[in-house]
């Protein structure tokens, strides 16, 4: 806007949208040049996120061989492709990924929600290029290889797992963000166990990221990424838990998580002993009926005869009770007079009660 002066920060940073323009890259190669820590950000003084100084920008157009470069540095691959750039078939480009050999990068699911992984084509390259790495692309694999990949072993989730982590703790700024950080990786069960507290399990679960999924929230690709996202590798589970453990207690050492203090709580007032008195041209009759009087207090010396009628089931003894009057057509004949119930008894009798002759006789 014309004549309105932004805030300094805001004259030093731009949004990352921006910065991925300014350097030639889209938005899913800014998203992973950040997590690999090939872009630094700053937060935003505002809460908006993160953004990127302009010195940021000056300096990776500074770096030889801008922009191809960054870009090649970001490219990604999936199976084939990576398995033409180490120049070994598909199937066992995909052993060496489950056996924890090649990281992923980052994965997506596509329309058969199946999960595909990308992997740097960078790293495929050195993999490729070091010399201890031949056997592995050549000949028959290792015996102590094979055994896990025969029980159905696969470290690959777990080996992004812990890329993602190294990315979150780069980007936490405290004690209780980094212990949100390890949080992500664990179940919410696992968590409880250890840190028992509401109000820091609360405080953790602020600072905790969700998976880094595009999805509609609860749809089942955003629950198979959230699966992909806990830990489920026990050894992984038993480190996780062990950091956590430690972040927590830097965490209270640091900062204690907020609690509610007594000057901040909410008194309601009670409720009153009576519900508070009817009004209208019936209000005698309905307070009488409602309210029940206290021992020793006094009756209302004029009320109607209606409210005055004792209930049939409270009635004196010796006197008659006093059925209650129905409503409908038997009662208003009831109220009418004797020939009318008569002839209304006539019309409504059953024809088997006044022809016997017509009964089914038993044999």
């Amino acid at each position: 806007m014309s004549g309105t002066t932004l805030p300094t920060g805001h004259q030093t940073t731009c949004t990352p949208s921006r910065a991925a323009r300014e350097l030639g890259l889209n938005r899913s190669e800014f998203e992973l040049a950040v997590h690999l820590g090939r872009i630094r950000t700053v937060p935003d003084e505002g809460g908006g996120g993160q953004r990127v100084a302009l010195t940021e920008l000056e300096r990776l157009r500074g770096q030889a061989g801008f922009p191809d470069a960054l870009r090649e540095g970001v490219r990604t691959v999936g199976t084939q492709e990576g398995a033409d750039l180490l120049d070994v078939p598909a199937t066992r480009f995909t052993r060496l990924a489950r056996l924890g050999l090649l990281v992923p990068a980052r994965f997506y699911l596509n329309r058969y929600r199946t999960v595909v992984w990308m992997y740097l084509a960078d790293e495929l390259r050195q993999f490729a290029a070091d010399p201890d790495n031949t056997a592995l692309l050549t000949g028959r694999t290792p015996a102590h290889l094979r055994g896990p990949l025969s029980e159905g072993g696969d470290l690959r989730a777990r080996n992004w797992r812990g890329r993602h982590l190294g990315f979150l703790l780069r980007q936490a700024e405290g004690p209780w963000q980094r212990a949100g950080a390890v949080a992500a990786l664990l179940d919410p069960v696992q968590i409880a166990e250890l840190v028992p507290d509401p109000y820091e399990r609360a405080h953790i679960n602020r600072y905790r990221p969700a998976p880094p999924t595009h999805s509609t929230p609860g749809s089942p690709a955003a629950e198979l990424a959230a699966r992909i996202m806990t830990a489920d590798d026990p050894d992984e589970i038993a480190r996780l838990r062990a950091d956590l453990a430690r972040a927590v207690v830097e965490a209270r050492e640091h900062h204690p998580a907020p609690r509610p203090t007594p000057g901040n709580t909410v008194h309601l007032p009670a409720p009153p002993d009576h519900p508070p008195a009817p009004t209208g041209p019936d209000t005698a009759v309905r307070q009488h009926t409602r309210t029940a009087h206290e021992p020793g207090e006094a009756r209302p010396s004029r009320v109607p005869h209606a409210a005055r009628t004792p209930h049939p089931a409270h009635a004196p003894h010796g006197r008659s009770r006093r059925p209650e009057r129905s409503r409908g057509v038997f009662g208003r004949l009831r109220r009418t007079d004797p020939p009318a119930r008569t002839a209304y008894s006539a019309l409504n009798r059953p024809s088997w009660t006044t022809d016997t002759s017509s009964r089914p006789r038993r044999s």
